[in-house]
């Protein structure tokens, strides 16, 4: 079975075809201007999104416990992840229905640190330093999970007026807190790139 063999890296893989049945859910059905006539089905998504993003620590875990870290699994775990967090924000970003609590402008910038990001991991590396993630990074993916999380909670349930008006805020505090937490990870990267660079040099 190669690297299917042990669970974390079949946990992995699940999670990537989750993410993948998520993105057609949104690509069918996300087009309707009226969440309620979909709402059963953003129920569905919502609950989805949940299930593959809370695994995230499981093949990690088991891997580490089970002595059976890979190289497939170190590239394989953090693509899944941005598969799963950029795809649910690109696609929210530009549904009717939720549009107007994840503005573009913020998944661009989101985007753009990822970008950024993998380049500098990339040279990083190129020249024999190891890049691996930092505490602010790992903030940043959680905050991200629960914003989008929250941008579906608020049409995946019939709400009162008074509480929809509650979760629609809290949803858009939460995506803005996900833009400062993901400006503030990619410049903690930049400055930890500079420092080890200027460590070369010295």
């Amino acid at each position: 079975m190669g690297v299917f063999q042990h669970w974390p890296n079949r946990i992995t893989a699940l999670r990537f075809v989750g993410a993948l049945v998520l993105f057609s859910l949104f690509a069918i059905y996300g087009d309707e201007e009226n969440a309620e006539a979909i709402r059963w089905k953003i129920h569905v998504a919502f609950w989805l999104f949940i299930g593959v993003a809370a695994t995230d620590f499981l093949d990690g875990y088991l891997a580490r416990r089970g002595n059976q870290v890979s190289a497939f699994g170190r590239i394989a775990d953090p693509f899944v992840d941005k598969v799963l967090i950029v795809g649910a924000m690109v696609y929210l970003s530009v549904m009717p229905w939720s549009r107007d609590l994840l503005p573009a402008s913020v998944v661009v910038i989101i985007l753009a640190r990822e970008f950024l990001v993998t380049a500098i991991r990339g040279y990083v590396e190129s020249i024999g330093q190891e890049f691996p993630a930092d505490w602010f990074g790992k903030v940043k993916m959680i905050v991200q999970c629960v914003a989008v999380a929250a941008v579906m909670w608020v049409d995946a349930f019939a709400w009162p007026a008074g509480w929809d008006a509650f979760w629609r805020d809290l949803a858009l505090v939460l995506v803005y807190l996900t833009l400062a937490t993901t400006l503030g990870s990619g410049l903690s990267y930049v400055w930890r790139t500079r420092q080890l660079l200027v460590g070369e040099r010295s």
